[in-house]
């Protein structure tokens, strides 16, 4: 029984150091993907920012296995204001080395990425913002888009404090 509970008690330390150690996240959440992500599927993020005053990097996390096949990636991001205005982007991050190994941090077959996706944001509108991540991937010398992406396996949206 003395062994459980020191587990437990083990267990809640490492949970709780894990969590605060990462200071400067504000909004960290991934949703998974199906098998493949359907180009017209669009994964949504509702966000209330804490301020509108403070400054924050904004970042689109990505989990991904072997079967992602190109070397970078195209995305439509899309964040809309509380009050009604929208910023559109059409954003390209590169996947692989030139030696086609896939970029990211992990090693049992799932690599995790954080793409930069905005430095130094305000949120200047009190509400709730939402933000959708769409892929944009089109293959080479194909007018027609990708239409189901095999690979992704998360996507996630990420804030942070900016570095003081």
């Amino acid at each position: 029984m003395l062994r459980i509970i020191k587990n437990s008690v083990c267990l809640a330390l490492i949970l709780c150091c894990s969590i605060s150690c990462d200071k400067n996240r504000v909004f960290d959440v991934y949703k998974s993907v199906p098998d493949q992500w359907h180009k017209d599927s669009i994964v949504h993020f509702d966000i209330t920012p804490p301020d509108t005053i403070s400054p924050y990097n904004l970042f689109v996390n990505l989990r991904n296995t072997n079967a992602y096949k190109y070397n970078n990636l195209f995305l439509i991001v899309e964040m809309n204001f509380p009050h009604g205005r929208t910023i559109k982007d059409t954003l390209e991050y590169r996947m692989a080395a030139p030696s086609g190994k896939l970029l990211g941090v992990g090693m049992t077959g799932v690599k995790e990425n954080k793409l930069w996706y905005k430095e130094s944001v305000v949120f200047n509108e009190p509400g709730v913002y939402s933000v959708g991540i769409q892929h944009a991937m089109r293959e080479h010398g194909k007018v027609h888009g990708v239409v189901a992406l095999e690979g992704i396996t998360d996507v996630g949206f990420r804030i942070e404090h900016t570095v003081k």
